[in-house]
């Protein structure tokens, strides 16, 4: 599980830790009873402190994602179905950072909803952009 932390991302922090256990659900690269790093490993790498993980962690554990075991970890609630629960709440928040993005880029959503069309299509009329990182597909 790779996180990435930053703060042009206008997010608090422990919101931006939850959303890859939330899609490492999605896509499967995590499953119910995994173990989750240690808020001590995690904020250490991190490099943020360790309340920040803790609060991460606690707000999961209250939405049933993960289930902390004092003394033992954290650890992939083991009924938990992200194709029910994680998928329609991933899509949402992915949804309000492009709206948020957009607005700050004075685009509107209709600006928005054209140019996902126009991705998924293959980009069709676009910029070359076809990675979405600002390089083109062979790596300028």
């Amino acid at each position: 599980m790779k996180i990435r932390l930053t703060h042009a991302d206008g997010r608090p922090l422990y919101v931006q830790m939850m959303d890859p256990v939330r899609s490492g659900l999605v896509r499967g690269t995590l499953r119910p009873e995994d173990p989750l790093p240690s808020v001590r490993d995690l904020s250490s790498s991190l490099r943020v402190n360790p309340r920040t993980v803790s609060q991460a962690y606690a707000e999961l554990e209250r939405d049933g994602v993960v289930q902390v075991l004092h003394g033992k970890g954290t650890f992939v609630a083991p009924g938990v179905r992200p194709e029910e629960r994680e998928r329609p709440r991933l899509a949402r928040e992915v949804a309000r950072r492009a709206l948020a993005d957009a607005s700050r880029n004075g685009l509107a959503l209709a600006d928005l909803v054209t140019a996902l069309q126009e991705v998924e299509d293959g980009d069709a009329g676009g910029d070359g952009d076809a990675n979405g990182d600002g390089s083109r597909e062979d790596g300028r």
